[in-house]
């Protein structure tokens, strides 16, 4: 499809259609060609009712930490660590192969997921949240939980706690009191972190969406792709470069002229319902810049979003590896098990190794993060770890498993097929 659009879009620049006298039906084709496939956005019907605020300060989580570098966890994140371990043993576990075969997460297993408070975990008390003092290292531990049980549907739960933690990093107090109510509330919104664009070695600091101001609103176009829920998003956080000035964040609701998705299954975390959401000239106020379009602020939220992937790479690693431990000790050849083959004790010995580095890393980002660190070459680090090392922990648990680790009766070659997306995805969620 895509070498099509190319040649009817070259064909439509050239200079043999004027020559011909066809050059509005050209630009019809391809436009239909580009358009094909999407469609307005099914669960656009929430209204979030503008609040003049007249000058007061956003509310912002304080730094925390003690300076000191140390990854024991406190008794809350313990607790909340327990609990969304269980939510994803008990719940995600058992309905993950279903939704990745139908690329959709069960609704009312969001539901419940949404009562576990994630979208909370990022929000101050002032505006309804749970926590008093940032911590990406608490985000950290609840996707790493969630996605032992199944990468996919950790996704989908986490996708609308990235939108509010952005809201309490970076909005001013319009924006988190217009939004946040309805991500924090017993009815949360659908809502995606919206970064990825549909073309090869993708780079999010080079976006080809754009955002030209037009009087007092911004105009945005362009495509974004591997968007969590994307046929049924409320609100998305729209990166675009601005002209003359960089990439920037929109708030974006989806029940706005000119927003339209399609669902876009891939290889892998299919059970996020990803899709892809095309801007054709969506009109946006000012008021919808996050962050004042600080070229920091964007940094910021790549490398956050670039932990979330870690925390997830992590969890589903850690699958794995509880996977295969009793696989290779049960499995039975020429008498014995294979467990006592040392090819396979390495292997299973190797996963473990690396599984610690990636956590390591990651957790090292976070709490640099939180004490308002620079932590960039941190991020790139644990980002570098959990993108290699997590593809090669599901490809060794497919080849431990042998014929098994192919088929679908075991989660392993799911696992594999889920990690692969960590070292290509940008966005989608954040901590």
């Amino acid at each position: 499809m895509g070498l099509g659009l190319r040649a009817l879009g070259r064909f439509a620049g050239s200079d043999l259609v004027d020559k011909l006298g066809i050059r509005k039906q050209s630009e019809a084709v391809v436009y239909r060609a580009t358009r094909d496939g999407f469609r307005a956005v099914g669960a656009a019907n929430r209204t979030f009712k503008q609040v003049s605020t007249n000058g007061k300060k956003p509310a912002r989580l304080k730094p925390s930490g003690s300076g000191v570098f140390d990854l024991t966890p406190s008794d809350e994140q313990q607790m909340l660590g327990e609990a969304f371990g269980e939510f994803g043993a008990e719940r995600l576990r058992p309905n993950a192969l279903k939704a990745d075969a139908a690329a959709q997460a069960p609704p009312e297993l969001l539901a419940e997921a949404a009562e576990l408070g994630l979208t909370m975990l990022g929000v101050p008390e002032d505006l309804g949240g749970a926590v008093s003092e940032r911590s990406s290292v608490t985000a950290v531990l609840a996707a790493e939980a969630l996605s032992h049980g199944d990468m996919g549907l950790a996704a989908a739960a986490l996708a609308p706690a990235g939108v509010a933690t952005a809201l309490s990093l970076w909005g001013d107090a319009e924006q988190q009191e217009t939004y946040l109510p309805a991500l924090i509330g017993e009815d949360v919104a659908v809502a995606a972190l919206a970064i990825h664009e549909p073309r090869p070695l993708f780079d999010p600091f080079e976006l080809e969406t754009t955002a030209r101001i037009d009087g007092a609103d911004y105009v945005l176009s362009g495509v974004k792709s591997f968007v969590p829920r994307a046929t049924e998003a409320e609100l998305l956080v729209v990166a675009a470069r601005i002209a003359g000035h960089g990439p920037g964040l929109f708030l974006v609701e989806t029940k706005s002229d000119g927003v339209l998705a399609k669902a876009a299954p891939g290889m892998g975390v299919r059970a996020a319902a990803v899709g892809e959401v095309l801007l054709e000239e969506v009109r946006v106020p000012a008021r919808a810049l996050l962050g004042d379009g600080s070229p920091a602020v964007y940094a910021d939220a790549v490398r956050r979003a670039r932990l979330a992937w870690c925390a997830l790479a992590i969890g589903t690693g850690k699958a794995v590896l509880d996977y295969v431990i009793p696989y290779v000790n049960e499995r039975v050849a020429f008498g014995e098990p294979i467990s006592h083959r040392q090819s396979v004790a390495f292997a299973v010995s190797n996963i473990a190794i690396e599984l610690e580095g990636m956590r390591l890393a990651t957790l090292r980002a976070a709490s640099r993060a939180d004490m308002e660190k620079e932590f960039a070459r941190e991020v790139a680090l644990a980002r570098h770890l959990c993108s290699e090392k997590g593809a090669w922990i599901g490809s060794e648990g497919v080849q431990l498993l042998g014929g098994h680790g192919y088929i679908k009766e075991h989660p392993v070659e799911r696992w594999y097929r889920d990690l692969r997306a960590v070292g290509v995805v940008e966005g989608a969620l954040l901590v």
